[in-house]
């Protein structure tokens, strides 16, 4: 008896669901997520890709037929007579940032070692639809895990689906329902220069941020804001920038010209650079009047001048540890999950001095 076509919302079942002509059961296509989506195949691949002409509806219709088939595009793997691509996918952030770059040359000299190669997939933002679009081109390449490197601010179903069919560890501190987390503590960091500052003597910290939108940059901010609190010190407001150095640079214009700014905390190296720049221009020293650290201890920190106190992060061992988490994963799916957290590290250099007139405390 020929096989009746399910209706649109009909299950055809999770993994499985239809069978070849000679009975071996196959994983469901394209076109199975299609028909019971009630659309065109080429839709459903719109819809993957994160293309935005796709309608709201619509795309919610492909992503439940998705979901319930548990359909995972992996044509590169099924060209190889083993089914493995021996591939991981890494989806980053379109950018120069120097602790992107190390991060991901970790990773990849960790995977080539392990004998995979390393697929990258960046996206120009942290849109939602642009992280999945970025996540299925790579499912499609038939990568065997992911390693998210991009903050997930929201998660949606997709990507719910994806890192539940994909073994999947990040490394910004974002978290789904079954994604490993491999992170440094960004809250100990802020601490870290925090507190540096504060034993130097100085009666408060300024504080230069990352983007909102950033996990690690609302983890420095809650870090430094809590131990100003913890001292009884008054908190300062925010200055945001966007981790480059002309972001630094404008807010540096800003604090040079209040007299009572004696430190600030700078959310990373690259804006701290700015901002010693702009207190340069204003005749403001470094460290004799303004005291500033940085975060990750790029290689030109020991270098610029005065040399930058910093919080130093690991980025090559992260994205080392990163590829063990995620091939432990990979090899070991029914593995309990072991997160890592790595400590950050106080570098202090020239940048920070005890505050004027004062020679210091220590604890």
């Amino acid at each position: 008896m020929a096989s009746r076509t399910p209706a649109a919302g009909e299950g055809l079942g999770r993994t499985t669901g239809r069978t070849a002509g000679d009975g071996v059961a196959r994983q469901p296509g394209m076109t199975d997520v299609a028909r019971l989506a009630g659309v065109s195949a080429q839709t459903v691949s719109r819809t993957l890709a994160g293309h935005p002409n796709v309608q709201a509806k619509t795309r919610a219709k492909v992503l439940a037929a998705v979901e319930q088939l548990g359909y995972r595009r992996n044509n590169a793997a099924r060209t190889l007579s083993s089914g493995r691509s021996r591939t991981i996918g890494v989806v980053t952030l379109q950018t120069n940032f120097y602790s992107r770059t190390n991060l991901t040359f970790g990773i990849e000299s960790a995977a080539r070692e392990a004998g995979y190669s390393v697929s990258t997939a960046t996206t120009a933002s942290l849109d939602t639809a642009a992280i999945e679009g970025a996540m299925s081109r790579l499912a499609e390449q038939g990568v065997e895990g992911f390693v998210l490197s991009v903050p997930l601010v929201h998660v949606s179903p997709r990507i719910e689906q994806l890192t539940r069919s994909v073994p999947t560890v990040t490394v910004d501190g974002s978290r789904t329902a079954a994604t490993e987390v491999v992170a440094v503590d960004q809250t100990l960091a802020a601490r870290l220069a925090t507190r540096h500052l504060i034993e130097l003597g100085h009666e408060t910290v300024w504080h230069v941020a990352g983007p909102k939108e950033w996990l690690d940059a609302a983890s420095r901010v809650e870090g430094w804001r809590d131990t100003l609190e913890a001292e009884g010190l008054s908190v300062p407001p925010v200055l945001e920038g966007d981790w480059t150095p002309a972001s630094g640079y404008r807010n540096g214009l800003i604090l040079g010209k209040i007299p009572d700014v004696t430190a600030v905390f700078v959310a990373s190296d690259e804006m701290a650079f700015g901002v010693i720049r702009a207190l340069h221009e204003l005749g403001r020293r470094v460290p004799e009047d303004i005291s500033v650290v940085g975060v990750d201890d790029i290689a030109l920190a020991e270098y610029c001048s005065p040399s930058l106190t910093t919080v130093a992060q690991p980025f090559t061992e992260m994205g080392a540890l990163a590829v063990t988490h995620l091939l432990r994963l990979v090899e070991h799916p029914e593995a309990p999950p072991e997160p890592a957290s790595v400590e950050p590290a106080l570098i202090v250099r020239a940048s920070t001095a005890p505050a004027p007139g004062r020679a210091g405390r220590r604890p």
